[in-house]
């Protein structure tokens, strides 16, 4: 006798579910069942906010962070004062630095890290972005906010070398963050103490 199991619509929303990030086989079924038998799910509403979000956001065309436009909400506000500009590995690193207040220049989202092991090159990142707005922008200095662990090292090496001629001083966030560790895991004030205490990699100084 063939076992029963969970008709087929489920299995497959169980399996798109799995698609998702730390979401394993156990939750995926969990929040299954949740959206397809609690009366407070409300899946129309969830369906049309992934909807709405997946068609309308798009990164931002100078800085990579989210946006709504061509533009995200930090490149497009003219009182942003800095004329620095922050250099991280994900968009997703912009947020834990903003929400500190400390930091009031821009931002540049690389879209990654070097990682050869994963046949991850300078051509995968958007550093040749990065040089084309310090020629644009003319920032005062270049902040490389990368996770402490090889491949973080590695990038800011690289990057410190490349925008060397440019002339524009380089600097590393000081090493307030744990090794090994990203930006999403830091608190405000490890960040703000990271911030305060960067060093310069090179160029003048701050």
């Amino acid at each position: 006798m063939k076992p029963v199991d969970y008709p087929e619509p489920f299995q497959q929303l169980a399996r798109q579910l799995r698609r998702l990030p730390s979401i394993g086989p156990r939750s995926a079924e969990r929040i299954a069942l949740w959206l397809t038998s609690s009366p407070d799910a409300h899946v129309e509403n969830l369906v049309e906010a992934l909807t709405v979000a997946a068609r309308e956001i798009r990164p931002c065309g100078r800085c990579g962070f989210f946006a709504m436009g061509s533009e995200c909400a930090i490149c497009a506000d003219p009182a942003r004062a800095g004329r620095e500009i922050c250099v991280v590995e994900t968009a997703t690193d912009i947020l834990p630095i903003e929400r500190t207040g400390f930091f009031s220049g821009r931002y540049h989202a690389l879209g990654g890290r070097l990682a050869p092991l994963d046949n991850v090159g300078p051509e995968d990142l958007r550093i040749d972005a990065l040089v084309a707005r310090l020629e644009d922008e003319k920032p005062t200095e270049v902040i490389l906010a990368l996770s402490a662990d090889v491949e973080g090292e590695a990038t800011a090496n690289y990057l410190a070398d490349i925008l060397a001629p440019t002339g524009v001083p380089v600097s590393r966030i000081a090493q307030g963050l744990p090794a090994g560790g990203g930006l999403e895991h830091a608190d405000q004030l490890t960040l703000q103490r990271a911030l305060a205490g960067r060093t310069t990699l090179r160029g003048k100084g701050i």
